[in-house]
Formats: structure tokens, sequence, C-alpha cells
């Protein structure tokens, strides 16, 4: 199955010296095409870490990062903001939708930015997808968390991107309207093909990808496939996530 992204003994430390923090240690992972990673580990075990190094969002200190085939490590950061814009969508915990925009200025604003036309039919396709038919000119405080949630997944989706990375995409919403943003991200890996990592502490979210790797100190130290929200709670109970 071929792979979206690669990372090849990445190692990623902050600061020197005595005050260095090893963030990420030798981590070597491939993220297939089509398929729902969630990302997990106790607080400090470098999941945020990896998200950014993967997304090309911060580079390592040491290792390699490919995305799509396209070596990130060494690459200027202009050439870095180019390659986000349109090979990479991003889901964040706050919506970070702008205010004075409506929903589909918003969603369409990777596009705009990159001086790209919407193409329409996609735009439709996605409106529809994530349940905002009817609130195309409405503004995110018009909006329930989760419909801005909607919208900021039909952000990350309208550059047809090769992956979608989350940072607890979930993370301030209830549990209902989670488990709804939750059934999208299934559905646009399933019936779309797109390829979804996402950092969460919930093993509930978790059970809803198609495989969970689990990070420690720096280091993924376990993988599971299919995994159920209970046998993500005991691993991650062994790994002092909580008590």
């Amino acid at each position: 199955m071929t792979e979206v992204v690669r990372l090849n003994a990445v190692s990623k430390v902050y600061g020197k010296g005595q005050s260095a923090v090893a963030a990420l240690r030798e981590v070597s992972v491939g993220i297939p095409k089509g398929t729902f990673t969630a990302i997990m580990g106790p607080s400090g075990s470098g999941k945020s870490t990896f998200l950014q190094c993967a997304a090309g969002l911060d580079l390592p200190t040491a290792g390699s990062v490919q995305l799509g085939g396209t070596e990130l490590t060494g690459m200027t950061e202009t050439a870095l903001t180019e390659l986000r814009r349109q090979r990479v969508g991003f889901v964040f915990q706050a919506f970070n939708l702008v205010s004075s925009l409506t929903v589909i200025e918003n969603i369409t604003l990777p596009l705009r930015l990159a001086g790209v036309r919407a193409d329409g039919a996609w735009l439709a396709e996605i409106v529809r997808r994530v349940g905002l038919d009817g609130r195309a000119g409405h503004r995110p405080a018009q909006l329930s968390g989760g419909q801005q949630q909607r919208v900021a997944l039909a952000r990350a989706l309208v550059t047809r991107p090769e992956v979608v990375f989350g940072d607890e995409p979930t993370g301030a919403l209830d549990t209902m309207t989670a488990r709804e943003v939750l059934i999208l991200l299934r559905e646009v890996v399933s019936t779309l093909g797109q390829t979804v990592v996402m950092v969460t502490h919930d093993p509930v979210a978790a059970s809803y990808a198609d495989t969970a790797l689990f990070l420690a100190d720096g280091r993924i130290v376990d993988s599971m496939s299919m995994p159920a929200a209970e046998k993500v709670a005991e691993r991650m109970t062994r790994l002092g996530a909580w008590k």
C-alpha cells in the first residue's frame, strides 16, 4: 500500500546542553494512503511534535520526513508553506475560523490564498458531505461548535489534500457533537479515500481509526489495528496516561 507520510529515524530536540529536551527519538513509521490513524500517548509523549514534523509545520533535528514522496527536510519555509497550502489539510481543537467571513468564504480561504478558483462541483459536494447545506451564508458566530468544526473540516478538504492532520479535533466538543465529527472523519476516509492522521487523548475517538499508534517518551512503543475503545483505554493506562 502506498505511503502518504513516511518518517525515517526522526528525532526532535528542543533547547541545547543540559536544558535540551528530546520530544521525538528516532521515530520511523509510514502512514498508508486512504487510512485513518490515531496518534495517542501520555502528556509529553511527543504526540503534537509528531504531528508538527509529519505535517511540515516543524523540521526534525535529525532524520527525514517525506510527504507524498517529497522530502521535507531541507525545504525553505516558503516552499514548506506552499506545500502545506496545496497538499495538506489541518483541523485543530480551536476551529480557527475568520469571524468576518461566511461559511463558504472560510471554506474557500486556502484556495483564495493560493490564487486558485474553487471547483464549484467539488465545493458543493464537500458542503453537502459535512452537512452545511443551508448554512453557506452564515458567519461563525451564528453556528454551533459542531457546525464550526464542520466548516474547519470542509476547509481542510477543499484543496483535495494528500493528508488531513487533526490535532485534538473533538477536544472542544460535547460527546454527541464529537461523535458526529468523528463519523464525518471516518466517512471521508471510507468514501473519499482521504488519509487522516489525528492526535487524540480520547479512546473513543481512537476507535474510529484503522490504526492507533502509541507514543511514550518520544518513541512509538505500540500499535493497534482496529482499535476498540476499551483496549485503547487499557493500553493508555499502562502507559501512565491517567490513573
